[in-house]
């Protein structure tokens, strides 16, 4: 199920209205930071789980 341009165009439509002209840019730039945030977080996990698999074989760093 993927989004078509009518919907993304709607959906921003709706984020116009609720938050204004005014607040979208500090509104995009928060949510960046936060995607940013997570996908660090996501990459952090995952050489945590690789380096116990590694420690766990007897390999150690």
């Amino acid at each position: 199920m993927s989004l078509g341009f009518g919907e993304i165009l709607l959906i921003l439509a709706v984020v116009l209205l609720l938050f204004g002209a005014k607040k979208l840019p500090e509104l995009a730039r928060s949510m960046g930071k936060a995607m940013s945030e997570f996908k660090k977080g996501v990459k952090e996990a995952k050489e945590d789980l690789e380096d116990g698999e590694e420690r766990g074989r007897g390999k150690k760093k």
